[in-house]
């Protein structure tokens, strides 16, 4: 990264002036002025200041060895890290603690996880990789059941703790038994712009591993912008679910992109109340609210699209449903711009039709001359799909088949 954009970065942060066109923060990332910068690289060690030159070891900086105030950023070098790795982080409402990748470079979590625990709170963890290096061969047992003994591995992300954090552009993919695991302990928190796939294992009764496994009781968790498949049957993309004994209660799921297999679920064993599942883009993928319980109180199903899937929605005591598709539609395009980083949108492509491209109108996302990358969801640091400068404010992009899910980034 060179000198001037460096400059840029920094002084957005410190200075907390408003969002220049161009800058790495959006106007819906809070800031404090003059909030310190603290840096973490592969070869940092804990007895470092945490300065760009002397950085600190990733472990040590996230389980707040280190005095890190309300408001600060931990930048996160890139590289690959292995180890054991907890956020015990604590930042304030109005001054979240930021854990950041640096711009530009791909920062690996590799085959450990990380975990979210006490006293964590008001933590938003942005841009990292979470990932394993089992081969999917290797990620297979005779043994039924979730909780094999004989596969080393972690989920990518484990939350089990925390009021007021978010997740953002998290790509999460080939971890051995599951890509987010999500626990009541954790509050008024949101997943957004996460792209998760190809975990989970295989046994003999069926795959086994979730892209995302919430449960939920007080406050609301937000799961938003996400693109999520899993390569199992028997695998959900998306299970908030729980037996009679957990909660499943005050979701908001929406925006999101779901595909290759599924379900995609909300309800468990005990009555759910407060859901709202809105605007999601589902191929070959069942959604399913409410499960075994008796009974549930309140949902609102809108606006969602379901090719080549069904809808079931069971025993609720009050629903809005409205505007779902349940068929594959000939051609449309939804492009979902990130709500975090104005530099980023998601994309859900249809075509039903089979015809050899789909036309994608980007605007105001690109303006005509805005240079961008098209890259699979699948593949986000690999060769992109498409880039160079946008021609007219439209993308014709080719197709081979019936369903695309694309990130479309603008270029620096």
């Amino acid at each position: 990264m060179n000198k001037t954009i460096l400059a840029m970065v920094l002084g957005a942060v410190a200075a907390g002036t408003p969002e220049e066109e161009g800058t790495l923060w959006s106007p819906q990332v809070p800031r404090v002025e003059g909030a310190p910068e603290f840096f973490v690289a592969p070869e940092g060690q804990p007895g470092n200041p945490g300065s760009r030159e002397a950085p600190w070891d990733l472990a040590s900086a996230l389980r707040g060895e280190h005095p890190v105030p309300p408001g600060a950023v931990i930048w996160i070098g890139g590289g690959t890290y292995r180890g054991h790795f907890e956020i015990k982080l604590a930042g304030r409402p109005e001054a979240p603690i930021h854990v950041r990748a640096w711009p530009g470079e791909r920062a690996t979590i590799l085959d450990s996880g990380l975990a979210v625990v006490e006293p964590a709170n008001y933590v938003w963890v942005w841009d990292l990789e979470i990932a394993g290096s089992t081969p999917p061969e290797q990620r297979e047992t005779q043994q039924t059941g979730s909780w094999p003994t004989d596969l080393p591995g972690t989920n990518g992300l484990t939350i089990s703790a925390g009021q007021g954090c978010k997740f953002i552009n998290l790509l999460i993919h080939d971890n051995v038994l599951g890509g987010v695991a999500w626990w009541v302990g954790s509050t008024d928190s949101e997943l957004h712009g996460c792209i998760l796939y190809n975990n989970g294992w295989r046994a003999p009764d069926r795959g086994h591993g979730h892209a995302i496994y919430v449960q939920n009781r007080d406050g609301v968790k937000t799961i938003s912008n996400c693109i999520m498949s899993v390569p199992h049957d028997g695998s959900y993309t998306l299970h908030a679910y729980g037996s009679e004994r957990a909660y499943v209660d005050n979701f908001v799921i929406q925006d999101n992109i779901a595909f290759e297999k599924g379900p995609f679920l909300v309800g468990g064993g005990r009555p759910s109340r407060h859901i709202r599942v809105l605007r999601n883009y589902l191929y070959g993928v069942n959604m399913q609210i409410g499960y075994t319980a008796p009974e549930n109180e309140d949902c609102e199903v809108r606006d969602n699209v379901i090719a080549r899937g069904t809808l079931s929605i069971q025993r609720y005591k009050h629903v809005v449903e409205a505007g779902n598709i349940l068929e594959t539609p000939a051609q449309k395009a939804i492009l979902i711009p990130n709500y975090y980083d104005p530099r980023r949108a998601h994309l859900a492509l249809y075509n039903g039709a089979q015809a050899p491209a789909v036309e994608v109108d980007v605007r105001p996302f690109l303006q005509p001359g805005d240079s961008f990358r098209l890259v699979a969801a699948t593949d986000f640091f690999g060769k992109p799909l498409q880039e160079g400068p946008c021609p007219d404010g439209k993308l014709r992009v080719p197709m081979a088949g019936e369903f695309a899910a694309l990130v479309l980034l603008k270029a620096d």
